[in-house]
């Protein structure tokens, strides 16, 4: 008997591009949750030009559900801001 697959409920990592060509404007944002060797979470955080390494931070968070609602937040801002789910 197989091992049933468990979906997650809430996506831990994300991955945006907004391109527009008129403005010169080619970006990315990325986010993904980490668990961090003391219990806490990481929400990590790539942007930049597409083409170039870009910048990373990395943000704290008590508990990886702390961590999943704001990458949440996160994506609903971006997304309000032209950025759209990049294809795979």
């Amino acid at each position: 008997m197989t091992k049933p697959i468990q979906l997650p409920l809430f996506p831990d990592h994300a991955h945006l591009t907004r391109i527009r060509p008129e403005r010169n404007e080619w970006r990315f944002y990325r986010l993904a949750v980490w668990p961090d060797l003391f219990g806490r979470a990481l929400l990590a955080r790539y942007w930049g030009r597409i083409g170039t390494q870009g910048r990373l931070r990395l943000d704290t968070h008590p508990d990886p559900g702390a961590a999943l609602n704001a990458l949440a937040r996160l994506l609903r801002t971006k997304r309000r801001r032209g950025y759209r789910q990049a294809s795979p």
